[in-house]
């Protein structure tokens, strides 16, 4: 905990880039997503993978899938101990092997504040590569008071009706992420919360700039 502390430190939850000043993101080429998936019932062979897409066309420029044996053991809330190593290592070979691809943010299937510490697997991976990262986690994790309860579903619903997103605040009145649903399945929404060097708003409307369907192309792909 005291190294996740550490790394917290230096977590930057505010715009950095030229291109996210720009409504329209001008001078963004190139978006990445990162997942580490498991095989079923196993917990220690995982699939490590980064794809960087261009970006506003939201093509595949390049792929890297590799099988990785997890060691570290699940404890909840410290799961970017487990993962983070094979992301950034990922990185670091596009870095180089390909370094004009390399992607000026990076798109995690996991969450980034919205975290029982506020530093999850997203601000890990942004802090150790330096990165522009976005959390985008299919699941609320339940965290300072935030509950996947009655209340929440009904906001969910209402969404449908109303705006597309709603902001997720804590019983510390702290805004640690967004709900966003698509145009597609509004009964499953996005949690989308800042990794590093973004802010939240500038984090909604990238993951919206990049969906096709629910889950956002750069995560999908």
């Amino acid at each position: 905990a005291s190294e996740q502390a550490q790394l917290k430190a230096s977590v930057v939850e505010e715009d950095t880039e030229e291109w996210q000043k720009d409504s329209s993101f001008t001078g963004l080429e190139r978006v990445g997503g990162v997942d580490l998936s498991y095989i079923k019932g196993d917990d220690t062979s995982a699939c490590a993978s980064l794809v960087v897409l261009s970006y506003p066309a939201l093509e595949v420029l390049h792929e890297d899938c590799r099988m990785v044996a997890v060691s570290a053991p699940y404890v909840a809330g410290f799961l970017a101990f487990r993962e983070v190593s094979f992301l950034v290592e990922a990185v670091q070979r596009l870095q180089q092997e390909e370094p004009r691809l390399k992607p000026q943010v990076l798109l995690v299937d996991g969450n980034g504040l919205l975290h029982p510490r506020g530093f999850g697997v997203a601000c890990h991976l942004g802090v150790l590569t330096d990165l522009p990262c976005i959390g985008v986690a299919k699941n609320l994790l339940q965290v300072d008071g935030l509950v996947r309860d009655e209340l929440h579903r009904e906001q969910i619903r209402s969404l449908q009706r109303g705006g597309d997103t709603f902001p997720l605040t804590g019983t510390s009145g702290r805004v640690l992420g967004m709900v966003s649903c698509g145009d597609y399945n509004s009964s499953k929404p996005l949690y989308i919360s800042v990794g590093h060097r973004v802010c939240l708003e500038t984090a909604v409307r990238l993951v919206k700039s990049c969906c096709r369907y629910r889950i956002p192309e750069p995560i999908r792909q």
